[in-house]
């Protein structure tokens, strides 16, 4: 186990964003940076029936060069309907949706400000079906470098993880690191088992 690292805040963020998490003890997200676009910070991807399907909260426009803690969430369109439509029409066949569907079905029923409320709240349920003990804590202040593993711009799409049973994996093939949703919904309690033995190392941040 690394001592700390720090990651960008995520929206139900990918399967090895999480495997960092419970391996390691202290875990920092980072509220204190700029908002940038095009990453986790809010979309994930999910398996449709035919294809990956990426799913990105909107921001209200003139939030583009704030700090992430100031983002606000756009409700122009009802993008919480049609991302928990999504997400039911995919896992709705998978073996634990059932299960933990009530869990998450709450995160759009309220219409959060921010961004970063939105995503700490499901960070907090995610944390809660994983059962582990890791120490995940917020950024009080911006630091550029330190004594951590700096995973704040860290490319997900090339970290490669282990195949898992999916529901359309028969259909479409195996799908690579996926949202965290993908294998909660699919692997249920053995969730965290597969994080911990996955374990994707990261490099130690420059000093």
């Amino acid at each position: 186990m690394s001592n700390k690292i720090i990651l960008p805040t995520a929206y139900f963020g990918p399967i090895s964003y999480y495997s960092k998490i419970v391996n390691n003890r202290v875990t920092l997200i980072e509220t204190n940076e700029n908002f940038i676009k095009q990453t986790i910070r809010n979309r994930c991807y999910i398996s449709g029936t035919n294809k990956k399907l990426r799913l990105t909260i909107p921001k209200q426009k003139k939030n583009y060069n704030k700090s992430i803690d100031s983002v606000e969430i756009c409700y122009i369109e009802n993008w919480q309907k049609n991302h928990w439509n999504a997400i039911s029409s995919s896992y709705n066949s998978s073996p634990f949706f059932t299960y933990y569907k009530d869990d998450f079905k709450i995160l759009f029923q309220k219409k959060e400000k921010y961004l970063i409320d939105l995503n700490n709240k499901a960070q907090n349920i995610i944390l809660k079906i994983l059962q582990h003990d890791s120490t995940v804590k917020q950024t009080t202040k911006y630091e550029k470098i330190g004594s951590f593993i700096d995973l704040r711009n860290h490319k997900w799409e090339k970290d490669i993880i282990k195949n898992y049973e999916q529901v359309f994996i028969e259909k479409i093939g195996f799908l690579n690191n996926l949202s965290i949703l993908d294998l909660i919904f699919n692997l249920g309690p053995e969730s965290t088992n597969y994080l911990l033995k996955l374990n994707i190392q990261p490099k130690e941040s420059k000093k």
